[in-house]
């Protein structure tokens, strides 16, 4: 299996997936620290993550999937939202929790 269909697997089957350095119980930075919180606060509790830390193939791999060059990266439903900025303005405007429902 090619990265790209394991990064699409991982997609299509969870329907919030955040590519993130660290963990949710350990964010390794900053970003991704802000991505998880942002999410706790839309009431994602059971989210999957990767951490690309530990997958170096995965951390390449989904920025040229994505056509997005930084980590973290947030999927919902299937469908690329964007890093920590993206979802701070769509939790902000309320945009976020309505996909999240």
């Amino acid at each position: 299996m090619s990265i790209e269909d394991t990064i699409k697997q991982q997609i299509t089957e969870n329907n919030i997936m955040l590519y993130m350095k660290g963990t949710p119980q350990f964010p390794q930075c900053g970003f991704s620290s802000r991505a998880v919180s942002i999410l706790k606060a839309c009431g994602a509790e059971g989210f999957a993550s990767v951490n690309v830390l530990e997958h170096p193939e995965i951390r390449e791999g989904i920025k040229i999937f994505s056509n997005w060059p930084t980590i973290p990266q947030l999927y919902i439903n299937g469908e690329f939202i964007g890093g920590s900025d993206i979802m701070s303005e769509m939790y902000e405007s309320g945009e976020l929790q309505e996909l999240m429902k």
